[in-house]
């Protein structure tokens, strides 16, 4: 997969210091990934990078909104997303990502790659559970919904139910509740 060119930070020109890098992520980006959960993305991405002697610090912060489909009546709706990463880049023998808060480039390296970054914290900052806010506070009209409520067990009169009860359970239960 060839890297995105926006997302490539050629550090060996920087000065020592405080760089702020931004970008802006929108479907086109997941596309390249062949990653289709989201109906659309407008999400802003902001890279602290602080450069020093023998390492460098860079800090994510991401927020927008990913527009996905609800889990339970599949209405696409807006999720907010928001959330930070930090990330530590030193040098050595051999490229080495094992660890997800170190990353290890081989000496000579003139330039970071961060669009794996970029992907992992969007992908991994949206909910596991995507419910639409309409189906949590009862404001949305979906057929599904509709169909969901027609389908389910209807509670009965609780006489009836002890009624049906075979009376050996009857007795039993006066053993537990001491009546």
């Amino acid at each position: 997969m060839k890297p995105l060119k926006e997302f490539v930070i050629p550090f060996i020109g920087l000065k020592i210091g405080t760089h702020l890098f931004e970008y802006k992520v929108g479907q086109a980006f997941f596309e390249y990934f062949e990653y289709d959960d989201f109906n659309d993305v407008n999400v802003d991405i902001c890279v602290n990078l602080v450069k020093k002697v023998a390492l460098l610090e860079l800090q994510f912060k991401m927020s927008g909104i990913v527009n996905v489909n609800c889990d339970l009546t599949n209405e696409p709706f807006n999720q907010v997303i928001e959330d930070e990463f930090n990330l530590v880049v030193k040098f050595g023998e051999a490229y080495d990502d094992e660890n997800t808060d170190i990353l290890i480039l081989p000496h000579g390296a003139y330039e970071l790659n961060i669009q794996q970054y970029v992907y992992e914290l969007i992908v991994l900052s949206v909910p596991i559970k995507r419910v639409h806010p309409g189906v949590e506070d009862g404001t949305l009209n979906s057929d599904i919904l509709e169909k969901l409520e027609e389908l389910s067990p209807k509670l009965e009169d609780k006489k009836e139910t002890i009624e049906d009860i075979d009376p050996r359970w009857n007795t039993l239960k006066k053993l537990l509740t001491g009546k």
